[in-house]
C-alpha cells in the first residue's frame, strides 16, 4: 500500500492555521514517585484543591492518581503501583516531571487525523472511555522527548475528571489566587529548537509569537535561545528553549543532564494579584529565586508607573517588565523536586503579552548562582 502523503503548507511562521480549534490547556499530568505526597504539596503549598482520585479503590490497578484544580488550572499527579509499570520507567529516568500536556478540542478524531497526516507521531488513536457520567474522548501524539499532547473532548462527560476517577469532597484548599496556565516551556537539545517550532507550526497549526536569541538571554558565562509559538485563540503558548554556546554550562544543559531527554522546563501560572499570591506561597514554604537588590534600584525609571507598590515588589523579589502593550510581573521558584529540572513561574499581566525580556539577564544570573551552588555551572 502506498505511503500516505504528509500534508504541508506554505504559511509564514507568523500565521497560524488553527485547524485544531484548540480551546485551552485541559490539564497538565505529572508522573511522580509518590502521588499522595505530590497531591499534598500542590494542595498545601500552591492552594490547589484536590477534586478527584483514581486508584485501587476505583478499579485502577496500574497507578494512584489525584486531580487538583485552582481556577481553570488543572494538575494531575500519578504514581505507579508496580516497578514494571511504564510510569515507573518514566520516573526512574526523569524523576518527577510532566508527561502529558492535554489540550481541549471539540473533536479528538479530527485533531488526531489532522496532526498525524501532517507528520505527527501517534501515541494512541481516538478512543472512548465511559461510565455512569458519560463518554470521555481522547487521542494523543508525541512531542519533544517523551512528552505527549493528549487531545481531550469532555463535552459528553460530566464526572469529576474521567472514568475510574471518583470525586474528592473532604479536602478544601486555601486558594493562593492561581487562575490558569499561562504558558508551558519546553527544553530541547542544541540545534533542535527550529525543528520543534516547525512541528508546532506545520503539525499543530500554531504561529511564531516571539523570538529571543543569545543576545537577549545571556550572561558572561552562558546563554540560551527561545522561540514562542501560540495557538489560534492565544490561550495556549509554548516557548521552546535550546542552549547556546557559552563559556560554561547553561540552565538548559543542566536540565537535559538531569532529565536526560527534552521535556517541560516550567509551567507558568497566571494570577490576578501577584503580590497576594506570592505572599501566600512564601508562607506555605514555596522557595523562589532571588535577583540581586541592585535590580530594583533602576526599576522605577525603567518601568514607569504601575499599579503595584515598588517596595512590596522588592520585598517579595518580583520582577517587572514593560512592552508596547503594557507590563507584566513575574517570579520563578527553585526546582520543585530534588533534581534541578522543573520549576514554576507565577505571572500577572497588565496588557503585556510578552515574557519578560528585560528580566532575562537578571534572572539568568540568579539561576547561574543556583547552578554554582549545585556544582553544575
Amino acid at each position: 500500500m502506498a505511503k500516505q502523503a504528509v500534508k504541508t503548507d506554505s504559511r509564514p511562521l507568523t500565521e497560524e492555521g488553527d485547524f485544531l480549534q484548540i480551546k485551552a490547556v485541559d490539564h497538565v499530568h505529572f508522573y511522580v514517585g509518590n502521588a499522595k505526597h505530590a497531591m499534598y504539596y500542590w494542595w498545601k503549598a500552591y492552594g490547589f484543591t484536590p477534586v478527584a482520585y483514581s486508584g485501587l479503590e476505583t478499579g485502577n490497578r496500574e497507578f494512584a492518581s489525584y486531580v487538583l484544580e485552582s481556577g481553570q488550572a488543572r494538575f494531575i499527579v500519578s504514581a505507579p503501583y508496580s516497578p514494571s509499570s511504564p510510569l515507573a520507567s518514566h520516573h526512574m529516568v526523569h524523576g518527577d516531571g510532566v508527561k502529558v500536556i492535554a489540550l481541549e478540542v471539540e473533536d479528538v478524531e479530527k485533531a488526531w487525523k489532522e496532526t498525524t497526516s501532517r507528520g505527527g507521531k501517534s501515541a494512541w488513536t481516538p478512543r472512548e472511555e465511559s461510565d455512569d457520567h458519560g463518554i470521555y474522548r481522547t487521542s494523543a501524539i508525541h512531542t519533544y522527548g517523551e512528552t505527549l499532547h493528549v487531545f481531550v473532548d469532555r463535552s459528553d462527560y460530566n464526572g469529576p475528571f474521567a472514568p475510574t476517577y471518583r470525586a474528592i469532597t473532604d479536602k478544601q484548599a486555601e486558594s493562593a489566587g492561581i487562575a490558569a496556565v499561562d504558558h508551558i516551556v519546553g527544553n530541547v537539545q542544541l540545534g533542535k529548537m527550529n525543528q520543534w517550532v516547525d512541528f508546532y507550526h506545520q503539525v499543530m497549526g500554531f504561529r511564531l509569537l516571539r523570538h529571543f536569541d543569545d543576545k537577549d538571554i545571556s550572561t558572561e558565562y552562558s546563554a540560551l535561545m527561545s522561540k514562542v509559538v501560540q495557538n489560534g485563540n492565544g490561550r495556549v503558548k509554548f516557548p521552546i528553549n535550546e542552549p547556546a554556546d557559552g563559556k560554561r554550562k547553561s540552565q538548559i544543559e543542566e536540565y537535559l543532564d538531569y532529565y536526560l531527554t527534552p521535556g517541560a522546563q516550567h509551567v507558568a501560572l497566571i494570577t490576578g494579584n501577584i503580590l497576594e499570591t506570592v505572599e501566600k506561597l512564601r508562607r506555605n514554604g514555596v522557595e523562589f529565586l532571588r535577583v540581586p537588590d541592585t535590580y530594583y534600584e533602576i526599576l522605577p525609571d525603567r518601568i514607569g508607573k504601575i499599579d503595584e507598590d515598588y517596595k512590596a515588589i522588592q520585598e517579595l523579589g518580583i520582577l517587572v517588565d514593560r512592552d508596547d502593550e503594557g507590563y507584566l510581573l513575574q517570579i520563578f521558584t527553585r526546582p520543585i523536586q530534588d533534581r534541578p529540572t522543573m520549576f514554576i513561574e507565577v505571572i500577572q499581566r497588565h496588557g503585556s503579552q510578552s515574557f519578560g525580556k528585560g528580566n532575562f539577564k537578571a534572572l539568568f544570573e540568579s539561576i547561574e548562582l543556583e547552578q554554582q551552588r549545585r556544582g553544575n555551572l
